[in-house]
């Protein structure tokens, strides 16, 4: 079975019912997933009458406007889930809902107009999950890329101003810290990204 193909039974627990799901992002979740890579998306606080099981396909969306940004199949739910994916100090709490991505396109979102939601997990037919998957088309090439993160550390030694490295980067993460980006082999056309976007970090060019 491949990634846009629907589970052929199409039911639930062995009744009629969708075999497709659409999952809606709330704007603070979505952010999160668009700024820190994760290989499965886990939701919790979710009402019973939505009840995906693995195997079964999923598009991801985020609202206001309804946008396609990922692909992905439930996976079985794990005993716990951390409350903030980024924060593994964090509450855990039950799992209820666990999607492993199969393609991700959050940094260009494919429109989703005309999508009838009616709330966080919503059943999909076939026909409908097929255009959605169809709209994000192939995935791109994949290149090599050099990431660097540059912080001045005063410190008395070169170990200490590692553990302060690591602490300035926990501490303010992708939100605050300019990571610099350029294709291997181009330097010249390196880029820097804040809050997962291109950041202009010359003072120069904003005068």
């Amino acid at each position: 079975m491949t990634d846009t193909e629907v589970r052929a039974s199409g039911t639930i627990d062995g009744g009629s019912g969708p075999g497709a799901w659409a999952v809606l992002l709330p704007a603070e979740r979505y952010e999160a997933e668009r700024l820190v890579h994760h290989d499965t998306l886990e939701l919790t606080g979710l009402d019973g009458s939505a009840r995906p099981r693995p195997g079964d396909p999923v598009a991801v969306l985020a609202d206001a406007p309804p946008r396609l940004v990922a692909l992905g199949r439930v996976a079985a739910a794990t005993a716990e889930t951390r409350e903030d994916p980024d924060d593994p100090q964090s509450e855990a709490g039950p799992g209820s809902l666990v999607v492993t991505y199969t393609r991700r396109v959050f940094d260009e979102p494919v429109p989703a107009d005309g999508l009838a939601l009616d709330g966080p997990v919503t059943g999909l037919d076939a026909a409908t999950w097929r255009e959605l998957a169809d709209r994000v088309g192939p995935p791109p090439a994949r290149r090599s890329w050099l990431v660097s993160l540059d912080l001045p550390i005063e410190a008395a030694s070169a170990a200490e101003a590692v553990r302060l490295f690591w602490a300035y980067v926990q501490e303010l993460g992708p939100r605050e810290l300019p990571a610099f980006v350029s294709p291997s082999g181009d330097e010249l056309a390196m880029q820097a990204f804040v809050l997962g976007a291109e950041a202009n970090q010359d003072p120069e060019e904003d005068d």
